[in-house]
């Protein structure tokens, strides 16, 4: 049995501890905003925070985890900068299809966190990690740049 804290709730999950954390909140908790992109910590449409750090969640075993807080998609929205940067991507309409976007905000959210006033270099190196298939890399960074200017 394995105790994690997520988006503020504790759970007990009966997996091996080598088990990667992405599908312990896909398939036993059945929080299905994190995605499965490639496997390989490559993509980062995984992305979760562990105690406000952005890591790949496809790659992190839930027994590597520990005590840490673990925050998703489907709790970033109650932290400020996590409520910042789904505005902005909601008044930008950033997404298109929208499938890497979990992965985009919590990286953009953890930067935020960090660098309340990022520059395009900030930017660009917070969300190296995060590939968009569909190409909308101007607007995922106005949405940082926005999401930075809201009080």
């Amino acid at each position: 049995m394995v105790k994690l804290s997520i988006n503020g709730t504790v759970h007990d999950v009966d997996v091996e501890q080598d088990t990667p954390l992405l599908w312990v909140l896909r398939d036993v908790l059945g929080m299905t905003g994190t995605k499965f992109g490639c496997g390989v910590a490559q993509c980062g449409a995984c992305t979760v925070h562990l105690d406000g750090t952005p890591v790949r969640s496809c790659q992190t075993a839930v027994g590597d985890v520990g005590e840490m807080a673990v925050v998703t998609i489907e709790g970033v929205g109650a932290t400020p900068a996590g409520a910042k940067v789904q505005k902005a991507w909601m008044d930008l309409q950033v997404a298109q299809c929208g499938y890497c976007q979990s992965g985009q905000i919590m990286s953009a959210a953890a930067l935020l966190a960090q660098t309340p006033a990022p520059n395009d270099a900030d930017i660009d190196a917070a969300m190296a990690g995060n590939i968009c298939r569909c190409g909308t890399y101007v607007r995922i960074r106005e949405g940082v740049k926005h999401a930075a200017s809201l009080t």
